[in-house]
């Protein structure tokens, strides 16, 4: 479990690497791990020269913080080249410890991105949602423990996890590039199995509109923190059930690697617009 000391030191060690001071921070997702190459880099970090950082086990998810500009209007960001997730067996602390580590460096907004599977039956494999709320009732909250009042307070407010004003930009450059933007609301379970037909019947049942590993835990942290907060889900596959056929990873990133254009239109004209 990692303490605020421990926050303390990675964002010293990286500090002693750099003394770039970012805006937003951006998780890359399945899907946008080109994205990295729009940004005009200054620095990148990799998680595993960073003492105590957690590192990414996943196929496909590269491990590096990436600072640089982006955009006409050369915005300061962090980008995280990969993510890792509760399932790779890390406590909670560990999983939102990159988010944290962000928001430390002095963030002050947190950009989420991810590939889910569609639970709303009007969705298709490739579109892109963006999240209005969320469903984190099947994992363990990031707060649970010792509050690190350094951080933010014992209970916080989760009423407007994402934010509205990011929201309107984001559906103002989806309608001037064409793009349709679903939204709706994200449940993420713990994974590494996919979810079951029954799982997602429940889900469905309960509101949620896709399903996926991460995401949720990251909103909470960073609203523990007060940074403002956007999340995007690409729907990379029908969820269990749905459509006649096995789910599998590759799926999920072939889908994923198809819409990438959309997706890093959508993400860079946000940040222009920031």
């Amino acid at each position: 479990m990692l303490n605020y000391s421990d926050l303390q030191k990675i964002t010293d060690y990286i500090r002693s690497n750099t003394d770039f001071a970012p805006k937003v921070g951006l998780v890359l997702g399945s899907g946008l791990g080109g994205f990295s190459k729009k940004i005009e880099k200054v620095m990148e970090i990799p998680y595993s020269e960073i003492p105590g950082f957690p590192v990414s086990t996943v196929e496909g998810h590269n491990g590096s913080f990436i600072f640089g500009y982006i955009g006409e209007n050369r915005l300061p960001i962090i980008a995280m080249n990969g993510r890792v997730h509760y399932y790779e067996g890390y406590h909670m602390s560990e999983v939102v410890a990159p988010v944290r580590t962000m928001g430390l460096l002095g963030a002050e907004t947190l950009v989420l991105t991810n590939a889910a599977g569609g639970i709303n039956l009007d969705f298709e494999p490739g579109n892109l949602m963006m999240i209005e709320d969320i469903i984190s009732v099947f994992i363990p909250n990031p707060l649970v423990g010792p509050n690190i009042e350094e951080l933010g307070t014992r209970f916080p407010d989760m009423s407007k996890i994402f934010s509205s004003r990011l929201g309107d930009i984001l559906k103002d450059v989806a309608n001037e590039a064409g793009i349709t933007l679903r939204q709706g609301v994200y449940a993420q379970c713990t994974g590494p199995s996919f979810e079951t037909p029954a799982d997602i019947k429940m889900l469905r049942t309960l509101g949620a509109d896709a399903v996926g590993m991460s995401t949720a835990c990251e909103a909470i942290a960073a609203r523990h923190m007060g940074l403002e907060v956007c999340g995007i889900s690409c729907v990379s596959n029908m969820a269990a059930g749905i459509l006649d056929q096995p789910l599998t990873h590759a799926e999920v990133q072939e889908t994923a690697d198809k819409v990438s254009g959309d997706f890093e239109a959508l993400v860079l004209g946000l940040c222009q617009r920031l």
